[in-house]
């Protein structure tokens, strides 16, 4: 008897198993970002408090052709739901409409807010990067920001961009944004190299937080008086805001865009249809000197 109760027991397990729900997310650079993990681990605790199966993925290339061969390929196996990064729509497009076509719901998260819709994703999540550039612009220019430069790891990102459109519309200047690539020893060499070529810069935009950690010691290096600003957190960004180094970082709250679209996408298929009424907005948010030690625990971690 009890060896019967046993094998009752393993198959309602995997029957069980065999009816969860299945949600795959895939984004761009998570090897070369710390960004990333904690979206990651965002998506990973919204399933284990849900009880649905979640699977997480990234080209290791950072190449846009390869990501979009993951989202086929996750496509293909038919999850309950897809949760998409995208920084560019053109390279990515095809692919996201092939999974709305075969009927799986996707929710873009972090970029691509402006391509969403068109697309046919249910909804975005994320951070309006324009609107979150030109907060960051119009402190720099309060704060005293002169000429300024922009720097951004990923030229192909389209959020980034508007990171950076958004500052310089805000301090009043002409866009002016480098490439300083994903490896923060790069990040750091053209950061100093511009600021040696140009001597009248004195304020700079840095777009994820390694640039940010990159860029300062950059501006130690060249022995420059520079207004530093950046957008997210990690424990090194803290510490830098802590010693004045870094006048503040925008904070995205990136642990949203992991968790809301696994909870959004749950609630969508046990609900006929269930969605929030508009795109959910995880940041702006400023850190500074003022509540930096607040989530200075944080940092890297659930932000």
């Amino acid at each position: 008897m009890k060896k019967l109760l046993a094998a009752a027991g393993a198959l309602m397990l995997l029957a069980g198993s065999a009816q969860a729900e299945r949600y795959v997310m895939i984004t761009h650079t998570q090897g070369t970002d710390p960004f990333w993990p904690v979206v990651e681990k965002a998506g990973k605790d919204a399933a284990k408090a849900l009880g649905v199966q979640f699977e997480y993925k990234f080209a290791p290339s950072g190449d846009m052709a390869d990501m979009a061969k993951l989202i086929e390929a996750a496509t293909a196996t038919k999850p309950d739901g897809l949760i998409v990064s995208l920084p560019d729509a053109n390279a990515l497009g095809g692919a996201i409409k092939g999974a709305v076509k075969s009927g799986v719901p996707v929710i873009t998260i972090n970029s691509g807010l402006e391509s969403s819709k068109a697309l046919g994703a249910l909804m975005h999540i994320g951070q309006p990067e324009s609107s979150a550039g030109e907060a960051a612009g119009m402190r720099a220019k309060a704060e005293g920001a002169g000429k300024a430069l922009c720097l951004n790891q990923e030229a192909f990102n389209t959020a980034l961009v508007s990171r950076c459109e958004g500052y310089f519309k805000a301090v009043g200047q002409k866009l002016n944004m480098i490439d300083v690539s994903n490896d923060v020893a790069q990040i750091k060499t053209r950061t100093a190299a511009a600021l040696q070529a140009d001597p009248s810069i004195n304020a700079l935009l840095a777009t994820g937080p390694h640039v940010c950690e990159a860029a300062a010691k950059a501006i130690d290096e060249v022995g420059a008086k520079v207004h530093l600003s950046c957008f997210d957190m990690t424990p090194g960004v803290i510490n830098l805001i802590k010693a004045g180094k870094v006048k503040y970082t925008i904070d995205q709250q990136q642990y949203l865009q992991g968790y809301m679209p696994v909870v959004v996408l749950h609630l969508y298929n046990t609900y006929a249809g269930m969605l929030p009424g508009a795109n959910i907005p995880s940041g702006p948010g400023f850190v500074d000197a003022s509540n930096a030690a607040a989530v200075e625990k944080q940092a890297g971690v659930n932000r």
